[in-house]
């Protein structure tokens, strides 16, 4: 078939059963995983996912060491599936409905600066869906059936769950506007050893307590030394807010601070020397089903609020 080219309008069993299982697999990022959940062998899963993508033409999986990742034409082909797949499942369901309550977890700082200011979006859209936030920094355990979303900052890894990349992040460094003049630090990075610096000790799951800062001077300053003063939170909107208070300047993310820059409370005294970081923001959950109609909703409400 050549490349590109569509199912026929109606599916076979063989070809609905390879296209659940590359759903599966694609939620997983795993072949081993999905295997489980399908009650299948890994070597059945890649046959499948191998019969799929010859008869699109495409291939939809990077095959890496010990993991698989999706390629572009299997990121868009997934999406497009999922929204199609979950809306089957709550069809199916047919009781199940855009009421009840949901439980969602987040790191402090992405909900502090970006969940909470949209929540009321989304309770004008969906009056009926009540939402339980919980914040912090551990780690989330979803056997126990007490979240049924979480949005974590991290590398896309997380072994035995579904994820979705929400959106990514650029790092750049923000202070006062006053703090900047004080300091000479207007267009010139290389002041910024006689600065006091702010720490996100807890950037990112496993990071080293300057991790942020060391990565953004490797790739936009490496001539500039990391000042030996510094603060250190434990929170990226402590960060923020100590910089709106003239204690120095934080590695902010713009996905968390541009409101403060657009205010004129922070500013990037060395212009925009944005870096885009390694770390995401996803949407996670256990993958064991689809999703119930509200946290579908939720699910799809915050893939849209996403830039």
């Amino acid at each position: 078939m050549p490349a590109g080219a569509a199912l026929t309008t109606t599916l076979t069993a063989s070809q609905f059963a390879n296209l659940h299982t590359f759903l599966v697999a694609a939620r997983h990022a795993s072949f081993a995983l999905a295997a489980q959940e399908l009650a299948l062998t890994p070597s059945a899963v890649s046959h499948r996912i191998a019969r799929l993508e010859s008869s699109l033409g495409l291939r939809l999986f990077q095959r890496l060491t010990r993991q698989v990742k999706l390629t572009a034409d299997g990121e868009r082909i997934f999406a497009a599936l999922q929204i199609g797949w979950d809306g089957l499942q709550v069809a199916l369901a047919g009781g199940d409905t855009l009421t009840g309550s949901l439980t969602v977890h987040a790191r402090p700082s992405i909900a502090q600066c970006w969940l909470v200011p949209r929540l009321a979006g989304f309770a004008a859209q969906y009056p009926d869906v009540s939402i339980d936030l919980r914040v912090g920094n551990e780690s989330v355990d979803f056997r126990a059936g007490q979240v049924d979303l979480a949005l974590h900052y991290g590398d896309g890894s997380f072994p035995g769950l579904a994820s979705r990349k929400l959106m990514g992040e650029w790092l750049a460094p923000v202070c006062s506007p006053d703090y900047a003049r004080e300091h000479g630090l207007l267009d010139a990075p290389h002041n910024l050893p006689g600065a006091t610096v702010l720490h996100d000790t807890l950037a990112w799951p496993a990071c080293a307590p300057d991790a942020e800062w060391r990565l953004w001077l490797d790739g936009q300053a490496p001539e500039v030394t990391l000042p030996t003063r510094s603060l250190r939170f434990d929170r990226a909107d402590l960060c923020a807010q100590a910089a709106i208070h003239h204690a120095g300047v934080a590695m902010g993310r713009r996905q968390l601070v541009q409101p403060w820059v657009d205010s004129g409370q922070l500013v990037l005294p060395f212009g925009d020397f944005s870096l885009a970081s390694p770390q995401a923001y996803y949407l996670v959950h256990s993958g064991r089903a689809a999703l119930p109609a509200r946290v579908q909703a939720l699910f799809d409400w915050l893939l849209g609020q996403a830039i």
